[in-house]
């Protein structure tokens, strides 16, 4: 019972009745209440993540007769140098896997009533080694330009997954969507348990309702200048053919398809997509295909739009809902280097 509880999956268990307090139905009742609302306090990916590093961490302790619980700051040093030199065949972490092992270590902790000090010098001298010896600039996906993103849409089909998939590509690159956020899209607000938003048809376009980290956002997609092209005319096409009034936005079709389940689409299925017609339109053809299938992934669209929108630089930074420019830029492949020439500003 103590080995699952060291390896749970971040089930709050913490959430309980006051130990002062007697149990009574109502609130047994409200304590599954409140573990479920604990739940959606991480994304579901992100949790599933931290679960990762949280069985990795065990067992690399269980190895080595260590115990995971209470923290120790010289153990877990000594654990993320294993991660970015390990003493088995197993590959070397890269500095952003190992960081993000450390915050799963951390939101661990956390649940079980701990606190993992990140700035303890046995963890923060060792990773600041790590990243002087290690970091380099991180690897970007190939961005989907505009020429690309007509080029794959026109190797889909007019069947019902030709319209379904016609849309995820439309509406994830006009909205700079994340993969994880198209999926999560519903008809209509509260349609479902697993929301992470949900769409608003209008005249001159479509507002998403997008659930995010930091809260709520609005995205708004405007019509294109033709129905080929136009995001909003795929997503009202796929909708009518589909016959999607409730529920999940994108959905798998049947075998025969000729209709659409009830059953929402994984966002893997957008990774396989992006790949699939990247390769069917031949972008990028002088390279190897393994090369493209690396390059190209559900990033692709987002950095896509970023890079291809003329516009002001602080209204792709509120679509794309970045806290700060910088993180905006790092998005944009394509954009006017030099444009502003501080050296000649300077009179030199």
């Amino acid at each position: 019972m103590e080995q699952e509880r060291h390896e749970g999956i971040g089930v709050p268990d913490h959430v309980a009745v006051p130990a002062a307090l007697a149990g009574s139905g109502s609130l047994d009742r409200l304590v599954d209440t409140a573990r479920d609302y604990a739940r959606q306090a991480t994304a579901e990916n992100t949790t599933k993540a931290y679960a990762k590093d949280w069985a990795h961490f065990t067992s690399w302790c269980r190895r080595r007769g260590a115990d995971a619980l209470p923290p120790s700051p010289e153990l877990i040093g000594l654990y993320i140098a294993n991660c970015a030199a390990p003493d088995t065949k197993a590959p070397a972490l890269s500095v952003s896997t190992i960081e993000r092992r450390l915050s799963g270590l951390a939101w661990h902790y956390q649940q079980r009533g701990f606190a993992l000090d990140r700035k303890d010098r046995h963890i923060a001298t060792v990773l600041a080694g790590i990243r002087r010896k290690h970091a380099r600039p991180p690897a970007q996906k190939e961005a989907v330009l505009a020429e690309d993103i007509c080029a794959m849409v026109a190797t889909l089909p007019f069947d019902l997954r030709g319209l379904r998939d016609r849309a995820i590509l439309l509406i994830g690159y006009a909205g700079g969507l994340r993969r994880s956020e198209i999926v999560s899209l519903d008809h209509g607000k509260d349609d479902t348990p697993d929301s992470g938003g949900w769409v608003q048809i209008e005249d001159d376009g479509a507002v998403l309702f997008l659930r995010g980290k930091t809260g709520w956002r609005e995205v708004e997609i405007g019509r294109g200048s033709s129905d080929q092209t136009c995001p909003v005319h795929a997503l009202e096409h796929w909708l009518h053919f589909a016959k999607i009034d409730f529920g999940p936005l994108f959905r798998r079709t049947s075998r025969d398809n000729k209709r659409a389940l009830d059953v929402r689409l994984s966002d893997k299925h957008v990774a396989r997509l992006i790949k699939q017609t990247v390769l069917d339109a031949g972008i990028r053809s002088e390279l190897p295909v393994k090369e493209r299938l690396v390059q190209f992934s559900g990033h692709s669209l987002r950095a896509g739009l970023a890079s291809s929108a003329d516009v002001d630089e602080r209204y792709i930074q509120k679509h794309l809902g970045h806290a700060s420019a910088e993180m905006t830029r790092r998005y944009q492949r394509r954009r006017d280097r030099f444009r502003v020439n501080l050296t000649k500003a300077a009179g030199l």
